[in-house]
């Protein structure tokens, strides 16, 4: 309880910093549990790189870019009813998700140092399958998280002071 304090108190204090530090915290601890859990590395095969990479894409990339998303969105639909998290759900999912994983994608590979050639045909490749698969899991994911998670806690937006 301790720890979850402290996070609201820094959530409190600095609301962007904190979201774009989760935002890195959370690529990176999935990265490890990938590698770890999944693909069953081990620690000596584990790529301390590849972990690194993917919090920079969280500190730099998706905490950013969604936060800033977030704002939006909660500006266009505001209000908190199943009704405006559906409307949410449905504006995030058929229209940001598209267009941020054809983002996303391409900058893993930039910092992958892939050329922009095989970038390209990787996108291409990719793009179609990745889509699907984000619609298999994230549209109830966001349904939930608009309905359920106050705002201060989806973008880095200052509590409510009393």
């Amino acid at each position: 309880m301790a720890l979850w304090r402290a996070y609201q108190r820094a959530l409190a204090a600095h609301p962007w910093k904190v979201q774009v530090l989760t935002a890195g915290s959370l690529m990176g601890v999935g990265d490890m549990i990938s590698q770890q859990l999944v693909e069953r590395r081990g620690l000596q095969q584990h790529q301390a790189g590849r972990t690194l990479t993917m919090v920079s894409l969280g500190c730099g990339f998706v905490g950013p870019v969604v936060g800033g998303w977030y704002k939006v969105l909660d500006h266009l639909i505001p209000g908190t009813t199943k009704v405006h998290a559906l409307k949410k759900m449905l504006l995030d999912q058929g229209g940001f998700a598209p267009c941020f994983l054809g983002c996303f994608l391409p900058l893993v590979g930039i910092l992958n140092g892939m050329s922009a050639q095989d970038n390209w045909a990787k996108l291409k490749r990719d793009y179609p399958d990745a889509l699907i698969t984000n619609y298999y899991l994230w549209p109830a994911v966001q349904l939930a998280n608009f309905y359920l998670v106050p705002l201060h806690y989806r973008y880095g937006r200052s509590l409510p002071h009393p």
